[in-house]
């Protein structure tokens, strides 16, 4: 029974959003902005079409690829640099230089090097995920109960199996943290990589139906497919939370 507010109450907002959606665009007598009917209409066309799952599975390409190795990089170097403190002396300016560089700032370099090709918006993506996923790796280390240290070198574990059995699934929330907030970013990045490297994916659906004779319907079409996805996404990484080796870092932090 306790799950079924956390179905209705979601579904209730989305239900009045929808409604007053439907409302302000009849009150405002708009011939250009779509209705929600107009809409499911748009995404059924895409569908008849098989455009969308086309595009869905092109932008999900892209973000498995960039996203994988961000994820492959960012948690080991994170770890080390929270572990070793002369290399995040050496390396922490260099991240912190090169972080708030926005990716997309990064996109006329990106055709210039790979072309209109996957790896562009590929690179992209791994750059925008590889410094949030660092950095929360090296927090995540920093702030480890010391005491788990300690307790690991009295029964003689080397540094390998520190790392393995007691670093890494202590730090194991932060981090899902930090991988929860770059897959956001990602997902984010790879739209708007479409929609200029790129001629497939959700990006390129929506430029391309603002171009082809402003199908409106189209582009929110899409928009209301990245919303949803990027849900699902997060609903995803949510789930790693259940497990015990997580669970152990959350107990282990707990006040």
């Amino acid at each position: 029974m306790r799950s079924v507010p956390k179905i209705l109450l979601p579904l209730g907002v989305a239900l009045v959003l929808l409604g007053a959606w439907h409302l302000g665009v009849r009150i405002m007598h708009s011939d250009l902005f779509p209705t929600p009917f107009d809409v499911a209409r748009g995404i059924m066309e895409l569908l008849r079409e098989g455009l969308l799952l086309k595009y869905i599975v092109a932008s999900l390409f892209r973000v498995t690829w960039g996203f994988g190795l961000a994820v492959l990089i960012g948690v080991p170097l994170g770890l080390v640099l929270g572990w070793y403190a002369h290399a995040y002396m050496a390396w922490n300016p260099v991240i912190q230089i090169l972080r708030p560089i926005s990716p997309i700032a990064w996109i006329p370099l990106a055709i210039l090097w790979f072309g209109i090709t996957d790896a562009a918006p590929v690179f992209l993506i791994f750059l925008a995920s590889v410094f949030p996923i660092t950095v929360a790796s090296t927090a995540a280390v920093h702030n480890m109960q010391p005491v788990y240290v300690r307790a690991a070198r009295n029964f003689g574990l080397g540094q390998f199996q520190l790392f393995r059995q007691v670093i890494f699934p202590a730090c194991l929330p932060q981090i899902l943290t930090g991988i929860r907030i770059a897959l956001g970013i990602a997902w984010l990045v790879v739209v708007a990589a479409e929609m200029i490297a790129v001629n497939s994916g959700l990006g390129y659906l929506i430029i391309d139906a603002r171009n082809a004779g402003k199908r409106y319907d189209l582009v929110v079409a899409g928009m209301v497919m990245i919303g949803l996805i990027g849900l699902a996404l997060d609903l995803l990484v949510r789930q790693l939370e259940k497990f015990d080796e997580v669970r152990w870092g959350y107990a282990g932090t707990a006040r």
